[in-house]
């Protein structure tokens, strides 16, 4: 296991985090890039999923929690596996596409649940359809905010690698 390498993405994984904590625009956060940074990055599995759900905590604990905790580190893990597939291959174009693809993951999941637990909407297709229309502006924001974090974590430490090449991956990838 490089130490190096591991304590790099370990401080750029917590960075990131910590910038839930500054003010921001709704959504504008980095939890989708996490989960794929993390996932891509790790090569240890138990890293890939316990680096950036432990961040997620630690912030969550200052930001404080809700009920569809459950529905958003569940997402969130998906995200990272989704990742993690594709880690041997994870090109700019590849980031950007399971960035993306994690966004929509979370959106379609947090608004089901929302829909399923709130009073807000009706339990019909009808008021399934309103919670999704009106989670649009949140999507749109996540999406923008998760491919500007991944593009800012991926080109930090494709920057560190580049300056410290004892950074670079050479293991084979561990459980």
């Amino acid at each position: 296991m490089n130490k190096d390498r591991l304590l790099t993405i370990t401080a750029l994984i917590l960075g990131a985090a910590a910038t839930r904590l500054l003010p921001h625009p709704n959504n504008v956060t980095p939890i989708t890039a996490l989960a794929v940074f993390g996932g891509m990055c790790c090569r240890q599995r138990w890293a890939a999923f316990a680096l950036p759900l432990g961040a997620m905590l630690l912030s969550d604990c200052l930001i404080g929690f809700h009920a569809l905790m459950p529905v958003v580190y569940g997402s969130f893990a998906v995200v990272v596996a989704l990742a993690a597939s594709q880690k041997q291959r994870h090109t700019p174009m590849r980031v950007a596409l399971t960035t993306a693809s994690g966004s929509v993951l979370f959106y379609l999941t947090t608004n089901f649940a929302m829909w399923t637990i709130s009073e807000v909407y009706p339990r019909t297709a009808a008021g399934l359809f309103n919670c999704y229309v009106m989670g649009l502006p949140y999507l749109r924001n996540g999406l923008l905010g998760d491919l500007a974090y991944s593009g800012v974590l991926f080109g930090m430490f494709a920057l560190l690698v580049h300056r410290y090449p004892q950074l670079r991956d050479t293991a084979p990838a561990t459980a």
